[in-house]
């Protein structure tokens, strides 16, 4: 790619940006949320035009019109969100809008056949029969790595392949890329977790603001020059410096509350403005927990106290009336309207209040926004952007925005910094630890070890949707953490 720039109403994406990338290569694309790298992605997979630039594959320069243009090249975009189709079997998922025929009918035998030797490429053990909507995310990603295979991708573009995966799903991942470079395909891998980059890649290309900001080799590819060119200064304390907390208030009381779906109840207590840390594996019941407490899923019996007032916890509404708010895990899905601007998604919780005598007072709830944008950071070109073109640090942002909006007793934080940059997580713990030091008690439910002992007062071990244990922060370690997740 080469000089590829873009723009957009009020935004430059990309500015004269290059790229190169090797038959049989590994290579990572970093940087900020915002900074560019979907809109590249999007332009090289034909989704998306460039206002200026060349693209050029095997030494020869493209056009590519369409996705289709880029198929026929062998390019392939697996996105971070997977884009199968539910209720469709994994074979027509494979050759879905490229279906297999005979005689003017669909050839449903030969592309089960088919379909099912792409499988096998990727290590799916599994029928071509199944529905798509009933596999794990690790298997949606495999079956989207195998579709992209069987139009004979050559240049495959995993956007956040690992946001969703567990461990082990990720492991085998990971297997799958180290056999597709030794078979020649040429992979860019979009990430923020440094750890993966600095295992996978063979070489590390960094945007910021819509530029290329540098190029290195593996053995340059330093955790702190990436961090370093990422944000455009150093980031010596990506965690706010530890603090001695000792509670004296007990906030909300959790008291044998049992989840649907499981038959152990669930019991902790919460200090008024401690960092509560949750940790455990995918499936242990984490996030099932936080929906049941704030009312998604109704308890099937126990109770909470916010204060000294104990109550039920039957819908969403009933936990945000007593001051208890949820960041969901899934931000896009849950937490935001995507077609509505940033002003109307901080406002809409608290709609009723912008409505007396049903006239919407616009002026309060414009003035309401920008405060929240000026208190987060919100990086946007107005308070009327629309939250669906904003980057997933930002988008993160306004989700926190709506709930400080409304003074949060409690806040439940479910992967608040889960594909966000290494820059805007630094800035949300900041926020996260101000909002306790603030008297805000926080539950904060993480995947990352090293994030739950950089933030937590304590830390709550979740194993087989059971409390595994619960442990000062100066007591516990990741080895303990993982111990106890796995029952040892």
């Amino acid at each position: 790619m080469r000089g590829i720039t873009k723009r957009y109403p009020g935004v430059v994406a990309l500015s004269d940006v290059s790229l190169d990338v090797r038959r049989g290569e590994v290579l990572a694309v970093m940087g900020e949320n915002g900074a560019g790298k979907s809109t590249l992605m999007k332009i090289l997979s034909g989704a998306v035009m460039p206002d200026a630039g060349v693209i050029e594959v095997d030494g020869k320069p493209v056009v590519l019109n369409s996705i289709t243009d880029a198929t026929a090249l062998g390019i392939a975009l697996v996105h971070q969100e997977l884009m199968l189709a539910g209720n469709l079997d994994i074979a027509a998922n494979i050759f879905l809008g490229a279906e297999e025929s005979r005689f003017g009918m669909l050839d449903k035998a030969a592309m089960h056949r088919d379909s099912g030797k792409w499988l096998d490429r990727v290590g799916l053990r599994i029928s071509t029969r199944t529905l798509a909507g009933t596999l794990t995310a690790g298997q949606m990603q495999m079956v989207e790595i195998a579709k992209a295979l069987s139009h004979n991708a050559r240049i495959l573009i995993l956007d956040e392949p690992t946001s969703s995966l567990s461990h082990s799903e990720s492991e085998k991942l990971f297997d799958i890329i180290g056999e597709l470079k030794a078979q020649g395909v040429s992979i860019i891998y979009i990430s923020h977790r440094m750890e993966e980059v600095q295992r996978l890649a063979d070489s590390v290309s960094v945007l910021r603001d819509g530029k290329n900001v540098g190029h290195m080799v593996r053995a340059e590819a330093t955790k702190e020059k990436i961090v370093s060119m990422m944000v455009g200064r150093e980031l010596n304390n990506w965690y706010p410096p530890r603090r001695s907390f000792k509670g004296n208030t007990i906030a909300l009381k959790v008291e044998n509350l049992q989840v649907v779906g499981t038959r152990s109840p669930v019991s902790f207590d919460l200090w008024q403005g401690e960092i509560l840390g949750f940790a455990g594996l995918v499936g242990a019941g984490r996030t099932e927990l936080v929906e049941t407490i704030f009312g998604i899923t109704p308890p099937i019996a126990g109770h909470v106290e916010l204060g000294d007032k104990r109550f039920t916890p039957t819908s969403p509404r009933v936990a945000i009336k007593r001051g208890i708010y949820l960041a969901p895990e899934d931000r896009k899905r849950n937490g935001l309207v995507l077609g509505m601007s940033v002003t109307k998604n901080i406002s809409l919780p608290d709609i009723g209040n912008y409505l007396p005598r049903w006239m919407l007072r616009s002026g309060t709830e414009l003035r309401v926004a920008q405060r929240q944008i000026d208190q987060l950071k919100i990086k946007t070109p107005t308070p009327r952007q629309l939250v669906g073109m904003l980057s997933g640090g930002t988008q993160q942002k306004v989700v926190l925005g709506k709930w400080l909006a409304m003074k949060p007793k409690v806040l439940i934080l479910d992967e608040p910094t889960r594909g966000v940059d290494v820059g805007a997580k630094a800035e949300i713990y900041r926020q996260i630890r101000e909002l306790a030091d603030a008297g805000i008690s926080i539950i904060f439910v993480s995947s990352e070890m090293e994030e739950i002992l950089g933030m937590a007062d304590r830390v709550v071990i979740m194993r087989d949707r059971k409390i595994a244990g619960i442990y000062p922060r100066d007591q516990v370690s990741q080895e303990i953490i993982a111990a106890r997740m796995i029952g040892e």
